[in-house]
């Protein structure tokens, strides 16, 4: 038999609150491409060497256009430690060795999640990564296997 007293039902509220938190920061956000783009299903290892400039076109030889938030923007953080499994500076410091040396260029930086939707629309072989909220069918969704 269960007994609830205060330390079992406080103990029961935050497990359960952590749940939920953990469920909507990765539902919160997707990764989007412009329709043009034909994979559907990335692995994560694509996605990373996508985003810290390493793959420079796609399977169909579109070239790849990336477009990020600011560094300091919440969702930029989560998107890079969620998906990517890197801090921001990390990413930061990866895009300024390439434009330093001369031998790549780093992301287009947005200023807002309106700016991000418009650029990946209109962009083609374009990709970065949005709220739900900005979600529609002018883009496409792609997902992480």
């Amino acid at each position: 038999m269960f007994i609830f007293n205060k330390s079992n039902i406080c103990v029961l509220l935050i497990s359960s609150f952590l749940v939920i938190t953990d469920v909507m920061a990765n539902d919160h956000y997707q990764i989007v491409s412009h329709p043009n783009v034909i994979e559907t299903d990335i692995t994560r290892n694509y996605l990373r060497a996508i985003f810290s400039m390493r793959l420079r076109t796609w399977q169909n030889g579109t070239s790849i256009r990336v477009f990020v938030l600011p560094d300091d923007h919440k969702l930029h953080a989560v998107f890079s430690k969620e998906k990517l499994n890197l801090f921001p500076y990390q990413l930061r410091q990866s895009w300024d060795r390439l434009v330093f040396s001369g031998t790549g260029q780093a992301p287009t930086t947005v200023s807002s999640s309106e700016e991000m939707l418009d650029r990946i629309m209109n962009t083609p072989g374009s990709i970065g990564y949005l709220e739900t909220t900005y979600v529609n069918d002018n883009i496409h969704v792609l997902h992480i296997k």
